[in-house]
């Protein structure tokens, strides 16, 4: 029909939700050439569309943009440096497939905790080509709309984990909010640093920022708040969330961080250790990043751990130092942890008395 009915009602506004008392139906014009089922958007690199989606519970209707690249794929020269902005395209780009997820090793994800609990993991290709996000946004919203944005960080300890295994639906369609999920670089491809200028490190959360800065120059045409955008992440994810937060090259980029079980601890990798274990043969630093880049993707997987460093551009100091100098910008955040932090593993370990008595050890309640 060319537009989205929306149903006002005492200042609450949905998409097709029967409401009693006063409403006012408004039909909100779509751009020429697409409709609610099909919706394309503009942003400064090409046109993308979606696809439509309907979540339970709820009559309000979501559009999905899946898969936009918010940097150049970090492959070659690019692989061990910082991302650069993404190449135009021509055509309509489309946005209704899921991404493929950052190289890594997926026997990590498919862990007996998994099935026991009954989850499956999406099949996703994988690819070094992947920094990509995906945005779920209210089927009403348009440009000039000005609905808050919640960027998702994955976790997975930095070396695990994909966009995909997120979908914003839900929380688009009951919070009338825009919801955006990213990818970075993982493991070494993300983190491998040679502690000089040949791999300052620090990869994948220059990927977190370029994402970031891609949101601010596009939202807009989505019906997000560019001046209203919440980061927020679990695990890793809140490592990441507060890392951005007191690095100097995101500042500006959020107004709000919220972290879940997880803050900045970089720890140092050592370089003797990427060396043997790459097979490469040599420390010295642009001999040893050459050799790296020269490496299959399958090479690339023996590497199963790997974090981030102090490197002098995004975390110019420990995020102690910086925390305890008050040299970052602030923004309004909630930290903590969640009820029964890490209970989904307990299953795994219930017939182990041992891990058992670890857990009980490890895991104390908060002192009132």
């Amino acid at each position: 029909s060319g537009c989205v009915i929306r149903i006002e009602s005492g200042g609450l506004s949905t998409v097709g939700q029967q409401l009693t008392g006063r409403t006012n139906l408004k039909c909100i014009s779509l751009p020429t050439g697409q409709d609610s089922v099909s919706p394309i958007r503009t942003t400064h690199t090409g046109q993308v569309r979606g696809s439509l989606v309907h979540v339970k519970g709820t009559d309000v209707g979501v559009h999905t943009f899946l898969g936009i690249p918010f940097a150049k794929p970090p492959l070659g020269p690019l692989r061990f440096a910082a991302p650069e902005p993404p190449e135009p395209w021509s055509g309509v780009r489309d946005g209704t497939s899921h991404p493929a997820m950052c190289l890594q090793d997926t026997k990590a994800m498919n862990t007996q905790s998994l099935k026991l609990l009954n989850l499956t993991l999406p099949s996703i290709p994988m690819s070094e080509d992947c920094l990509l996000l995906s945005i779920y946004t209210p089927a009403h919203a348009r440009e000039g709309s000005n609905l808050p944005v919640m960027v998702w960080i994955h976790g997975g300890a930095l070396v695990i984990g994909m966009a995909s295994m997120y979908d914003g639906s839900s929380l688009a369609a009951f919070e009338d909010v825009v919801v955006v999920t990213i990818q970075y670089r993982l493991g070494v491809l993300g983190f491998f640093s040679t502690g000089d200028q040949h791999a300052t490190g620090n990869w994948g959360y220059l990927d977190q920022v370029a994402a970031l800065r891609w949101v601010q120059q596009n939202i807009a045409h989505f019906g997000g708040n560019p001046d209203l955008v919440t980061i927020f992440g679990e695990s890793a994810g809140g490592t990441s969330v507060s890392s951005l937060v007191v690095s100097p090259v995101s500042r500006g980029l959020f107004h709000g961080a919220i972290m879940e079980s997880g803050v900045a601890l970089p720890c140092l990798v050592p370089l003797q250790m990427v060396a043997n274990l790459s097979a490469c043969g040599q420390v010295k630093s642009e001999a040893l990043v050459s050799c790296l880049r020269g490496k299959s993707e399958e090479e690339m997987l023996a590497f199963k751990t790997i974090a981030g460093v102090v490197d002098g551009v995004f975390l110019p100091r420990h995020p102690q130092e910086l925390l305890t100098s008050a040299d970052f910008q602030p923004v309004p955040s909630i930290i903590g942890v969640n009820n029964d932090e890490y209970g989904w593993v307990i299953p795994s370990v219930r017939h182990s008395s041992e891990s058992l008595g670890t857990l009980s050890n490890s895991v104390r309640p908060v002192s009132k």
